[in-house]
């Protein structure tokens, strides 16, 4: 009879425990629908711009995560390995848990790294298998940036709030322009697109944002087909007709893409951006803002870095977007009456753009849009903004207004960008920097004439210079950008005979060796003044380039800054004519080349022995009316 009734309990106890894990799953379940139906309901309500909304959102996201991990976790997983009858005996005991052995712990298997000089595993993916990561690198080849882990992420991932402390207090305007914003790509990883939509809608207050026109460059990756139209049609579901699709039936490159997104935008203003990007919380109003008080200001807005490995951002502080005279972009400081107001949060006016721009629609087709003779890459932004302050307008960046962008390992379009970034800079010099274009081809280490590169017709851009009544580049040099060092009285540049370069540094030992021609590479440069620079040529007046001095004393030569060797009295002055010696003019020696104790050929000062050097190019016009002794 105990037997029996013992049995009996036992089976109650498994039915109750039974009864109450199904009451439980059953509660969980309506709290995760109720979870998920109140999610689809602030998904399209988040739309109004409610920053509390989408905290909501993302709050509800993760309760519903936390759910199922713990239906897993503290439900499911003891039915898959104790009856109903042992848990309950040992329950009602209260049995104390066994304590763990620190031998039978799961020690993590050590996994061998694949890919050990790979830049996306310098720092990121040790936890990652074999398979793994082989699937990652794959993926970093094919797009520059770690896709695996985007892949992985929230489309709607919190970024932090970067900006300048100010801007939070800032209030805009309820009537402000529309916005339309292009996204540009090619060969795109879709959670990255998918990434940067989520963010505009999620970022921009409805009443504000016009359309997103994605403009793809005749991308051959398969999933920017038929899932991104997916993902389309269910954005449509809460905003139809907001994303529109461009797409080019061939390659064109980034002038031709952004040009494609402005033809087809329809609000007040548009903004032109990368697709691998994601902005910040409340990155559109001072932009469009600024654009109501002055339709005449093409803006951009602060980058963030994104890591292309661990997609972590790393914040940029406010700068200016710059260049030096091979075109190439670079940050800057602003100009010193920006850094008297003391207010990080005010915008800055900038020699140029990086790319990235944002601007009065039709005021951007009035100043001549992009130029469509661009191939490629590189060099539109800079004809841009030098276009625009020459022509009537000016250029700001808004340190308000924060975009986090993907710096990409590598490029989509060209292994090498060089070459299409030389062929755009002389087309930009062509048409823009008049007198001064010489100095472009100084930079590429380019004849000033007969360089061989075709730049397409440059007809209509100077007939658009004229109609728009421009004014000189000489304006540009004294008002906006001063600190552009024109490199005034170079009489040749390129290689002498063998190339003399800077050699390592920190150091002050120039060497010679068999030239390569790579552009932009520029062995030394003849100077009237008797100067002779070596190593790459400083394209800013803040910068000082180093120049090659006889010690008076040894046979090795130096390697100064010019400023430097001028103040410390060095000798620094040298005679040259072409196919000539070059000649210290104070110490009488000479720049020759001697076979050094380890049978190699070394760069020496020497008593003149007759050896004759040739530079590469000659800037003829400026010999004219010298004597056939050229000073350097």
């Amino acid at each position: 009879m105990h037997r029996s009734t013992m049995v009996r309990s036992g089976w109650i106890k498994g039915l109750l425990l039974a009864f109450a894990v199904a009451s439980a799953l059953l509660y969980l379940g309506s709290i995760k629908r109720e979870v998920h139906t109140h999610s689809e309901r602030l998904q399209r309500a988040h739309q109004n711009d409610s920053i509390r909304g989408q905290g909501m959102l993302k709050r509800m996201d993760r309760m519903e995560d936390d759910i199922n991990r713990l239906r897993e976790s503290r439900i499911i997983k003891p039915y898959c390995f104790l009856s109903t009858v042992n848990l309950m005996n040992k329950i009602e005991k209260k049995e104390p848990a066994a304590p763990q052995n620190a031998k039978a712990k799961k020690e993590r298997k050590v996994v061998r790294k694949l890919f050990p000089n790979s830049a996306l595993f310098t720092r990121w993916g040790d936890e990652l298998s074999e398979e793994e990561q082989k699937e990652a690198e794959k993926l970093f080849q094919r797009y520059g940036y770690n896709a695996f882990l985007s892949d992985r992420l929230p489309l709607n991932r919190e970024i932090p709030d970067t900006r300048p402390s100010r801007c939070a207090e800032r209030k805009y305007p309820e009537d402000l322009p529309t916005v339309s914003v292009v996204l540009i790509y090619l060969d795109e990883a879709l959670s990255i697109i998918k990434r940067a939509i989520r963010s505009i809608i999620d970022k921009t207050p409805a009443r504000l944002l016009k359309e997103i026109i994605l403009v793809d460059d005749h991308s051959s990756n398969e999933d920017l087909m038929e899932k991104l139209d997916e993902y389309i049609t269910l954005i449509h579901e809460e905003r139809p007709g907001l994303v529109k699709k461009v797409r080019h039936s061939q390659q064109l490159g980034l002038t031709q893409a952004r040009l494609s997104g402005w033809e087809t935008a329809v609000g007040d203003v548009v903004a032109i951006l990368d697709a691998h990007i994601e902005v910040h919380v409340q990155w559109a109003e001072p932009l469009l803002s600024r654009i109501k008080e002055d339709r005449t200001v093409i803006l951009t807005p602060v980058f963030d870095k994104v890591n292309y490995d661990d997609l972590r951002l790393i914040p940029y502080i406010p700068a200016a977007d710059a260049f030096d005279w091979a075109l190439w972009c670079m940050y800057e400081s602003f100009r010193p009456e920006w850094y008297s107001l003391k207010d990080e949060s005010q915008p800055g006016k900038s020699p140029s753009i990086m790319g990235i721009l944002v601007a009065d629609r039709k005021f951007f087709g009035e100043i001549g849009s992009l130029d469509g003779g661009m191939k490629i890459y590189g060099g539109e932004n800079v004809e841009l903004g030098i276009r625009v302050w020459l022509c009537g307008g000016s250029i700001e960046v808004i340190p308000c207004s924060k975009i986090a962008h993907i710096e990409r390992a590598t490029k989509p379009y060209l292994p090498d960008l060089s070459v299409m970034v030389k062929r755009n800079a002389l087309r930009v010099a062509e048409v823009w920097l008049d007198e001064y274009k010489y100095n472009v081809n100084i930079a590429w280490n380019l004849p000033l004439k007969n360089h061989g590169i075709d730049i397409g017709d440059v007809s209509e851009r100077k007939k658009l210079r004229e109609k728009l009544n421009c004014k000189p580049f000489k304006w540009y040099l004294d008002n906006v950008y001063p600190l552009l060092d024109p490199l005034h009285d170079v009489l040749g540049y390129g290689a002498v005979k063998l190339c003399i370069d800077q050699g390592p540094v920190p150091g002050n030992t120039p060497i010679i060796y068999a030239c390569h021609y790579f552009s932009p590479q520029v062995c030394s440069q003849v100077h009237c003044i008797g100067q002779l620079y070596i190593g790459g040529i400083k394209s800013h007046k803040y910068n000082s380039n180093r120049c090659l001095v006889d010690p008076g004393s040894g046979v090795y030569p130096g390697l100064y800054e010019c400023k430097v060797a001028q103040q410390k009295k060095f000798h620094m002055l040298w005679d040259f004519k072409q196919d000539g010696p070059i000649q210290n003019r104070e110490t009488k020696r000479c720049l020759e080349v001697a076979m050094g104790e380890d049978n190699n050929y070394k760069l020496v000062v020497q008593q003149c022995s007759g050896q004759g050097w040739k530079i590469q190019n000659l800037i003829k016009d400026r010999l004219v009316g010298k004597s056939q002794k050229t000073r350097l």
